[in-house]
């Protein structure tokens, strides 16, 4: 007879796979930290530093010159025999006329031949091409056509002056039979080649109209091979002072009203000067009418000049303008402030109004001025009820001014800290150093203040 056997029923031991748990705890380690570094609020941040900014502006002002306008007394073909932009002394050689055109040709002929320039010429154009060598730009591209210009000037001037000297048996020839003749300044000056229109304006007749750049028009007058009776053939800028109409800003008006005299800069060339000047208000527009008693000669070519006004440079705190916010407070007067008997903390004493018991409450001061403190609005409610200290009077919480101001974040959480602004431009802001309350160097301060509120901690 077979013995009953024991049915056992076997269960295979469970085993942790320890790697599968440690990647899973990575995993969602890694989920949890994604998730909320897209959810949570990223603040950037600056680290106050010392800086300046410069308060320049720029202009494109009007040149008011003494122009007096030569016309032709005959027509016909005319050369020149001064560049243009040099000073003509009284009785200078400036230019001549001839009515047939024989002459003329004759003086094209002798100067297209002479190539050898006095070394006297040769130093005067050195001397242009240095000094556009030291003021080259490559952003202004346009002054090389000014350079061409005036090395074509030069050239010009020793050219024909030789020629006219060559022919001389033409020449007397042509003025005793009263068809060739010469043109001398009648009064020193600087000789212009063109015309505008605006040779009679004044310091006193000046209309902001004028400074429609869009409407200018200018007449080159060395364009032209032959001119006619009565046109303009030349003109004398017969003083060195003159005057640069600048339209400006209400607020720089404003900020220069007590001024006389501002420094400048002319873009062309990089040079600087101070000017004399007065405040003019026509309608509703402000000007600046500069006055400058040398450099006239070398901007005689342009009416309209680009300059800047070098105001004074701020030097402080420097800031970006994303990081400064507006902030209202509760003003309460000093009077209602003490300190707490166990530290130096100011705070006030709050009133219950059910028991008119009185109970120390600490606050932090934002700024105050001479006779109140700010304190913010979060650390008393409006309505709240102060009792001066040793005295029975109260003061009901609820007057409150705004402040500008940024958030410093040395200590890990957001601090209102209040600016006093000096300059500002597009960009950055010039702070006030070492205010009470205020920033001071090397702070680190939210870069955008609009994300992050008083007591914010700092991820």
């Amino acid at each position: 007879m077979a013995k009953n056997k024991k049915i056992v029923n076997y269960r295979k031991p469970f085993h942790i796979n320890i790697g599968v748990v440690v990647f899973v705890i990575i995993f969602i380690y890694i989920i949890f930290n994604v998730f909320s570094y897209f959810t949570q609020t990223h603040i950037s941040v600056y680290q106050v530093e010392q800086g300046t900014i410069a308060e320049n502006h720029t202009y494109h002002g009007l040149a008011i010159r003494s122009e007096v306008v030569v016309n032709a007394d005959v027509s016909g073909y005319v050369n020149y025999y001064l560049k243009d932009n040099k000073k003509a002394s009284y009785n200078s050689l400036i230019y001549s006329i001839d009515e047939t055109g024989s002459v003329a040709k004759q003086i094209a002929a002798a100067s297209s031949e002479y190539t050898d320039l006095p070394k006297e010429n040769l130093s005067e154009i050195g001397e242009i091409v240095d000094e556009y060598t030291k003021s080259y730009d490559p952003v202004s591209f346009y002054n090389v056509y000014s350079f061409k210009e005036n090395i074509d000037a030069g050239i010009m001037e020793v050219c024909n002056l030789n020629a006219l000297g060559t022919i001389g048996d033409y020449t007397a020839y042509a003025q005793a039979n009263n068809t060739f003749h010469l043109g001398y300044a009648t009064m020193p000056g600087i000789v212009a080649y063109y015309t505008d229109g605006y040779e009679g304006v004044t310091v006193d007749n000046f209309d902001p109209s004028m400074m429609n750049e869009l409407d200018y028009h200018k007449n080159n007058l060395k364009m032209n091979d032959t001119v006619n009776a009565g046109e303009p053939i030349y003109k004398l800028l017969t003083d060195e002072t003159w005057h640069i109409a600048v339209p400006v800003s209400l607020e720089t008006y404003e900020r220069l009203i007590d001024e006389s005299a501002v420094k400048i800069k002319f873009v062309e060339d990089g040079r600087t000067l101070w000017a004399n000047f007065e405040e003019r208000q026509v309608g509703n527009q402000y000007f600046l009418i500069l006055k400058l008693n040398n450099s006239m000669i070398r901007y005689a070519k342009e009416r309209f000049i680009e300059i800047e006004l070098l105001l004074d440079t701020k030097s402080g705190l420097k800031i970006p303008n994303t990081s400064i916010i507006e902030k209202s407070f509760y003003t309460v007067p000093k009077e209602y402030f003490t300190k707490a008997a166990d530290s130096s903390n100011y705070g006030v004493m709050v009133k219950n109004q059910m028991d008119n018991t009185v109970q120390f409450v600490n606050t932090s001061l934002y700024y105050e001025t001479d006779d109140r403190y700010y304190i913010d609005e979060d650390e008393i409610t409006a309505g709240t009820i102060l009792q001066r200290p040793d005295s029975s009077e109260t003061f009901t919480v609820g007057e409150t001014a705004s402040l500008q101001g940024v958030y410093n974040i040395n200590k890990g959480y957001a601090v209102f800290k209040q600016i006093n602004i000096l300059y500002q431009n597009k960009e950055y802001t010039i702070v006030e150093t070492g205010t009470n309350y205020g920033l001071s160097l090397y702070d680190h301060i939210a870069l955008d203040g609009t994300k992050i509120n008083e007591n914010d901690l700092i991820h």
